[in-house]
């Protein structure tokens, strides 16, 4: 008996992004733009940290597409927070380590024929990889009042307050922020009213978008402590169908949603081959079950079980005299290299090295080595010291401070879910529950292969049972179970701040009953006849490509081969 073992990575690309309740803490937004030229909001990512001294901290990231010149960035806040920037970087590589993974672990009974007509051999498996105020009446409140403003990063910002007195908050906003150049919508009037009539101020960002595409600079905001809650309802106003949302919730135990449901998934409907394929639909499935409000927990532990990597490393530091006696293209081209992509380096750039005349920008980042030469002793025009500073403080300084929120957190948990507009009524809070354990993002199942003589390990028939106990058979690379035939959400929990989540609905016996009838209606089919002088050894492939939000494909490799007698 023979036993490989394959590894798919479930990776999900979401988020969200605003700030704080007068009693929950917030985080998450809105879009709001011209409609002649609408901005979609793709996804959210947000990162809560109790930073343990009163505070919180979110960083908060959000993915963006669409023709707009300029829009503005619109967030309900308690008061005025400290507000700062993050990196790109930061998300991609806590995401990559916190991803969820499934892994088939393969069993062969029997003996299959050989085939190299198609598919890697076992040695060669492939596996999914799944990351000013206005005017006003003499003796009246003005209707708006600037609280802080300022910029920091790409950004101009502003937060305001409105007069509690208002018949209509919402209209004068987005009046106010309509004079003072930020382009926002009718749309927002009604969904930023209610936030507004609570007490909450507005805080709205602004910057000129150069392309339709990419991400914006992640934002950090640092407030009062509360309950880490996502005031979801603006981003109703530009949000895709089924927009992800994955938040981490850094702080001393396990985070779970308080208001929302907490979705087990059913691991029979993810295909364990591709996972990339159909994760997503089955977060989204399981969500809409839930009745649009659920979300999905995918890692949580120990910080040091979860965050096994630095998000920042030592290596990645510079200092201005480790290049004492360096060429000024040495150093140029070393430090664009190493560091092109990452946010604050166009800043850093634009402050101190001459870019030849008549280039763009993104042409000098892409190739700096083809304007200059490594071997260059001095570069006129090129400010050392002044690049140094400008490195440190738009392109390593953010990463560090995110890096350090890592740090002080005793706990991490991640959690996803997918929503449309219609589903954003009720912003998600989350609070933490001491008496729940983690929660692992490696998911393992095994495949009995059942070989014949007849049969090549790509045709041949299977049993994989899941981590569960679900049982399931099927046969070649074609996934037996679809949506509709048995449910997204095995579980439907209610969590709270103590002892086990309470069980809504436990479709878990149901889906059994479903697998059972599936597995007694699955026939063999007729093996394909072999190609004559076909020989050797056959294998089977884990992989496949995904094509679910977020997955990006790795070759793995091979992890494990023994045979068992």
């Amino acid at each position: 008996m023979n036993r490989t073992t394959s590894i798919l990575t479930a990776g999900l690309l979401a988020a969200c992004a605003s700030l704080l309740q007068p009693a929950p803490a917030a985080a998450c937004g809105g879009f709001f733009c011209s409609q002649s030229a609408p901005v979609n909001q793709q996804a959210e990512r947000i990162i809560f940290s109790d930073n343990g001294d009163g505070t919180v901290a979110a960083v908060i990231q959000i993915l963006y597409s669409g023709p707009s010149e300029r829009f503005a960035w619109v967030l309900p806040v308690s008061g005025a927070p400290d507000v700062g920037v993050s990196s790109n970087v930061a998300f991609q590589r806590l995401q990559q380590q916190t991803n969820p993974t499934y892994q088939l672990n393969r069993i062969i009974e029997g003996s299959c024929a050989s085939d190299f007509r198609g598919g890697p051999s076992s040695a060669e498996d492939s596996a999914g990889a799944v990351d000013a105020g206005a005017a006003a009446d003499a003796g009246a409140a003005p209707p708006v009042s600037v609280v802080d403003g300022g910029s920091v990063g790409p950004y101009d910002y502003v937060t305001i307050a409105l007069n509690p007195e208002l018949e209509n908050p919402g209209d004068a906003a987005v009046e106010w922020l309509t004079a003072e150049g930020y382009d926002v919508s009718d749309m927002g009037r009604d969904t930023l009213g209610p936030y507004l009539a609570s007490g909450m101020n507005l805080i709205a960002f602004r910057l000129t978008k150069g392309s339709s595409t990419g991400s914006i600079r992640p934002i950090v905001l640092t407030y009062e402590m509360g309950s880490p809650m996502i005031p979801i309802r603006p981003t109703a106003v530009a949000a895709e169908r089924d927009m992800g949302v994955m938040v981490w919730v850094l702080g001393e135990s396990r985070a779970v949603p308080m208001n929302y449901r907490h979705l087990v998934l059913n691991q029979a409907l993810i295909n364990w081959f591709n996972p990339g394929s159909n994760y997503d639909a089955v977060v989204t499935a399981a969500a809409d079950e839930s009745g649009g409000q659920g979300f999905v927990t995918e890692h949580a532990g120990p910080r040091d079980t979860v965050l096994t990597q630095p998000l920042f490393n030592e290596w990645e530091e510079l200092r201005l005299a480790d290049f004492e006696g360096v060429g000024d293209g040495q150093v140029l081209t070393q430090i664009l290299n190493q560091f092109r992509g990452w946010d604050g380096i166009r800043e850093a750039v634009t402050a101190a090295v001459p870019v030849p005349e008549g280039l763009e920008l993104e042409t000098f980042l892409g190739c700096p080595g083809c304007y200059y030469d490594w071997r260059d002793e001095e570069i006129p025009g090129f400010e050392r010291e002044v690049f140094f500073e400008s490195m440190e403080e738009n392109v390593l300084a953010p990463m560090r401070a995110t890096q350090e929120l890592m740090e002080r957190a005793d706990w991490i948990t991640r959690m996803y879910t997918t929503m449309s507009a219609e589903e954003m009524t009720m912003d998600p809070i989350f609070g933490f529950n001491r008496d729940l354990g983690p929660h692992s993002n490696q998911h393992v199942a095994d495949q009995i292969i059942h070989c014949r003589p007849d049969r090549t390990q790509a045709d041949a028939s299977w049993t994989i049972e899941t981590p569960n106990g679900d049982r399931i058979v099927g046969e070649g690379r074609t996934w037996p179970i679809s949506f509709g035939e048995v449910p997204a959400a095995r579980r439907i929990e209610q969590a709270d701040a103590a002892g086990e989540p309470e069980v809504v609905e436990d479709r878990g016996p149901t889906i059994q009953e479903s697998l059972a009838e599936i597995n007694a209606d699955f026939t063999p089919t007729l093996a394909p006849p072999l190609d004559a002088g076909v020989s050797g050894g056959g294998g089977c492939s884990a992989g496949g490509t995904g094509a679910g939000l977020g997955f990006a494909l790795a070759l793995l490799g091979l992890v494990a081969l023994r045979r068992r007698r």
